[in-house]
């Protein structure tokens, strides 16, 4: 079985059939609806990072300098991680895959803005980017990043198990263009992030669960929650 742990926000932990432990967009320690802190991640083999915000990358340095996880992103902001004392990384560009032990990753466009939290010199620009990842045991797992509403989804279709999707608004999608997105996709499930850590970005997530309606099954976490498929 493979599993997904919500930490609130747009982070969460995938842990594989075999075990392999992968952490997305870490934003713990100043997350005001985060279940655990920084400290509490002991183990982690890969960080995966859609982009530079501090909402999605402020423990990604030193959580992979803490554990060695490998930082898995555009090929600019695993530079410089490089930078900052991460020894491993692998950089990649939106469009180009690579086969890991534990399955292969595809980088998917998003859009969004870009800016690295941390590179007070501005020499390391990048853009966003999703993850597409096919794991070894067949499952399918879409995870957008921060993003608009785009026509590129529609490629997926056919290939998603699970996707997740930010519904927050204001900075994303919100939970109509969210469900739009579903329709593009057709996953079998749907998790959404990205909602309600601040007041700004406060949706009620049954109400996206009522657009998608029975176009997929809509799973609901709380921080720290999980989902096994």
């Amino acid at each position: 079985m493979t599993s997904i742990t919500w930490h609130g926000h747009s982070c969460f932990t995938l842990v594989t059939d075999d075990g392999t432990r992968i952490l997305f967009d870490p934003f713990l320690t100043d997350n005001p609806v985060a279940e655990l802190g920084p400290d509490d991640v002991a183990e982690v083999d890969y960080i995966l990072v859609s982009h530079g915000h501090f909402d999605h990358f402020a423990d990604c340095i030193p959580i992979a300098k803490r554990t060695g996880a490998t930082v898995v992103s555009t090929f600019e902001l695993v530079s410089y991680c490089g930078t900052q004392g991460v020894e491993n990384g692998h950089g990649m560009n939106i469009g180009g895959g690579y086969r890991f032990p534990f399955g292969r990753v595809k980088l998917t466009p998003a859009l969004h803005t870009g800016s690295i939290d941390g590179d007070e010199s501005g020499n390391f620009t990048t853009d966003c980017c999703g993850f597409l990842l096919d794991l070894n045991d067949g499952q399918r797992v879409y995870y957008s990043g921060d993003t608009a509403l785009i026509k590129d989804m529609e490629l997926l279709k056919g290939a998603v198990d699970v996707a997740i999707l930010p519904i927050g608004d204001n900075y994303t999608m919100g939970p109509d263009d969210a469900a739009r997105a579903v329709s593009f996709i057709k996953p079998e499930t749907v998790i959404p992030v990205h909602y309600n850590t601040w007041e700004l970005i406060a949706q009620d997530p049954e109400e996206f669960r009522g657009l998608v309606g029975d176009q997929a099954e809509v799973v609901i976490l709380e921080p720290g929650g999980s989902y096994e498929f």
